[in-house]
């Protein structure tokens, strides 16, 4: 019987390199299969991040639950976006956002305050008015401050805490609720239009110093807007009418939502004893 046959088995794969491994003297090489190197797993702190720069993309800020600070800051930022979707070239806040973030933000116990920011142009009324309701019935201390502008229905969200700062350079335009798109010329059309009125009106005397007859005044003033009827409030005149608390920038409503925040943890303390 031949040998070659057994020969040329021994010479095949896995025996052959095994032979060639032991003729040098080195160690059997590893299969192919073990040599694939284990898939690196991803560090543990790259979801966190992912998270939070999709929460910044998504709402321009950070979720309540990742602030460390003990206040919890909202920025109303462009136009307040309601019930129609604006096209995407314009800068919106979608009420839909912010409602959720004060609803944690009111559970959360870690949150002593808030810090409203509004630079907007105004928007929609009643989402406006939804976020300055939801504003208003917190029951931790809220500062709002204004700067660039806080115009149309921004004013009531601007005067919805319990103290309210304007920048020195910022602007406040009032003026009446106007509708845009197709309007029914009915007297049921114009009665709904003067109750929104009154509802908004109402809402801004009740939460500053402001009274209804000086707002109406102001916000049907003619001779000072070019195209419309109303008054643009500057910084100190804000003040002056009792629209806003007081005028001063980040460090002073920091420092004001401090000591409301003081007062209320001394509140409770008496309320222990």
């Amino acid at each position: 019987m031949s040998k070659q046959p057994f020969t040329d088995f021994l010479n095949r794969p896995p025996f052959a390199s095994a032979l060639l491994n032991n003729s040098k003297g080195s160690p059997p090489q590893a299969s192919p299969a073990d040599e694939q190197e284990p898939a690196a797993e991803p560090p543990a702190s790259e979801d966190p991040k992912k998270k939070l720069l999709d929460s910044i993309t998504q709402l321009g800020q950070t979720n309540v639950p990742q602030l460390e600070s003990n206040i919890y800051c909202m920025s109303i930022i462009g136009q307040v976006e309601g019930h129609i979707q604006l096209p995407p070239q314009n800068k919106t806040t979608k009420y839909e956002h912010l409602i959720p973030q004060l609803v944690a933000a009111e559970q959360n116990n870690k949150i002593e305050g808030v810090l409203v920011i509004l630079n907007t142009v105004g928007g929609d009324v009643e989402a406006g008015l939804a976020i300055a309701e939801m504003v208003a019935s917190l029951s931790k201390p809220v500062v709002t401050l204004v700067l660039g502008g806080g115009h149309s229905i921004g004013v009531p969200i601007a005067v919805s805490g319990n103290y309210s700062f304007i920048a020195e350079t910022a602007t406040m335009t009032i003026h009446p609720i106007r509708l845009t798109g197709l309007v029914i010329g009915v007297p049921q059309t114009f009665e709904y239009l003067d109750k929104m009125q009154d509802r908004v009106v109402s809402f801004i005397a009740r939460h500053s110093d402001i009274t209804e007859e000086k707002f109406r005044e102001l916000m049907t003033r003619t001779g000072e807007l070019t195209r419309d009827i109303g008054t643009n409030v500057i910084g100190v005149d804000a003040v002056k009418y009792g629209l806003i608390d007081e005028v001063g920038g980040l460090g002073k409503a920091l420092k004001k939502l401090n000591d409301l925040i003081e007062k209320a943890r001394k509140g409770e303390e008496e309320v222990l004893q």
